[in-house]
């Protein structure tokens, strides 16, 4: 099922998400983050070291909040699950595009401390508030 239009435009701006994912004993984790879409799935570029990439390796379900940079009082929250993971040189490509995206320029790699990766988020239900 395709992303609906106003999804994609607030996931392919300039806006911040809150991604929330499950540790192994069910606490809830939140982190902001940067977000893209593409036709089908919510984008969400990260590292492999990270809690949040452990934890939807082994539970999937994850929730991703985004909202207008100069509205937080309209916002999507996308419930779902990471169906595809991608990494290698088309996640790092995809963390340099955000980066221009969000500051004009590529990303910093001396902030990169393990492989990149995108998780590709499938919606299973779109709840919105004035978007």
């Amino acid at each position: 099922m395709p992303l609906d239009d106003a999804v994609r435009e607030l996931a392919t701006g300039s806006n911040l998400a809150a991604l929330t994912t499950l540790f192994p004993d069910g606490q809830p984790q939140t982190q902001l983050m940067w977000v893209d879409a593409d036709e089908d799935h919510v984008l969400i570029n990260t590292e492999v070291h990270r809690a949040k990439f452990r934890n939807v390796q082994r539970d999937p379900r994850v929730t991703v909040t985004i909202w207008p940079k100069d509205d937080p009082y309209r916002y999507v929250e996308v419930r779902g699950r990471v169906t595809g993971i991608v990494q290698g040189p088309a996640a790092r490509d995809h963390i340099d595009a955000c980066a221009q995206r969000y500051f004009g320029r590529d990303y910093d790699a001396g902030q990169i401390e393990s492989e990149r990766a995108i998780l590709r988020i499938t919606p299973d239900r779109v709840l919105r508030r004035g978007v």
